[in-house]
């Protein structure tokens, strides 16, 4: 009987410690003030990534002008030349032969000419015979000047400075006219393109401040930020139909010779918004991928809201879609709570919350 009574006892301290903790907890959470703001709308920047192709200012193939045996490579691949540096030299024999021949012809011609002239001068020929031995010296002439271009021809010469890509053939090569030796790139300035939608085109054609060339970054592949900014100095033409895009070339000095042709990258550049929607980052939470906020109504029951990302800034969303400038979110606490919950409030001006995240707009 005495077990029976202490074991009553014990069950009536657990219940009623219980019951007083359930109600405790109750009170604190009915005392818990959520914060909730609203959307901020004012004008801003934001920095968009441009996947981008980086070219050498001059890129160039250089090939044989001439047939012939590659006799020598003066130069080594990922060499620093200068203009009119001496890179390939093709055997020369067959050239020089037909230049001499071609000064013999002309050192007849010029005496032939001369004799001619000595006749006319005395009536002896006519002035149509002085005339032809004037033409056969002028053609012997030409025949030495297009000898001496051909011999010329055998020497390849850097027409810049530049660096020496890759060779194409090796030395003792067999090499025809027109036949691929190596390429050579200027990279003191390189030219890097990129496709832009339509709509920020507009936009960037549209924003004040036009007569000064728009200063954009380079996000090199290692996530480095290359540290010389370029400046967007050429828009091509025609968009692209299939994608809607229209390229735009970003000029930037090369003085490291960091940069090399056929690298790639990402371009930032800074793209105004005007009246963007904007809500802090913390006030959001993803369910399989889609971005929701919490909305306050007016009785302060919670309903969750699906809402599309427009852009991303430190700690911000810009929002695209599925929210209001007089909407009301819950800023705090998202996992406290849950659908369909009603919560006492305490409201949060959007500039003053604006300003807490460190926002830096226009």
């Amino acid at each position: 009987m005495k077990r029976i009574l202490m074991l009553g006892g014990v069950c009536a301290m657990l219940c009623h410690t219980s019951c007083t903790s359930t109600k405790g907890e109750e009170k604190k959470e009915a005392e818990t003030e959520f914060l909730v703001t609203s959307p901020v709308k004012m004008d801003t920047t934001i920095t968009e990534n441009y996947v981008s192709q980086i070219q050498s200012i001059r890129h160039i193939e250089v090939r044989a002008q001439e047939k012939g045996y590659l006799e020598k490579i003066f130069v080594d691949e990922g060499q620093h030349v200068k203009k009119g540096q001496l890179l390939f030299q093709i055997m020369p024999n067959l050239y020089e032969a037909e230049l001499q021949k071609a000064q013999s012809e002309a050192n007849y011609a010029q005496i032939e000419y001369q004799n001619t002239k000595s006749l006319a001068d005395r009536n002896i020929v006519s002035p149509n015979e002085l005339a032809l031995a004037k033409a056969t010296l002028d053609k012997a002439k030409a025949e030495v000047a297009l000898a001496k271009v051909h011999l010329q021809f055998t020497e390849i010469r850097a027409p810049f400075d530049g660096i020496i890509d890759r060779f194409h053939v090796r030395l003792g090569s067999l090499v025809d006219e027109g036949e691929l030796l190596t390429e050579l790139s200027d990279n003191s300035k390189m030219w890097v393109y990129y496709n832009v939608p339509e709509a920020e085109y507009l936009d960037y054609k549209t924003k004040e401040g036009q007569d000064e060339k728009t200063k954009v970054n380079l996000l090199m592949a290692n996530n480095q930020l290359f540290k010389y900014p370029g400046v967007v100095e050429t828009i091509e033409a025609d968009f692209n139909n299939e994608t809607g895009n229209i390229p735009f070339r970003a000029t930037f000095p090369n003085p490291d010779g960091l940069l090399r042709h056929g690298e790639t990258g990402n371009i930032q550049m800074s793209v105004p918004l005007k009246n963007a929607l904007l809500i802090p980052q913390k006030a959001t939470f993803e369910v399989l991928d889609k971005k929701y906020v919490y909305v306050v109504d007016k009785h302060n029951v919670l309903k969750s809201r699906e809402i599309t990302i427009g852009a991303e800034l430190p700690h911000i969303y810009v929002v695209q879609n599925g929210l209001a400038q007089n909407d009301r979110i819950l800023l705090e606490g998202l996992r406290l709570v849950r659908e369909n919950e009603k919560i006492r409030s305490k409201f949060v001006e959007p500039g003053k919350m604006i300003t807490q995240l460190e926002l830096y707009a226009e």
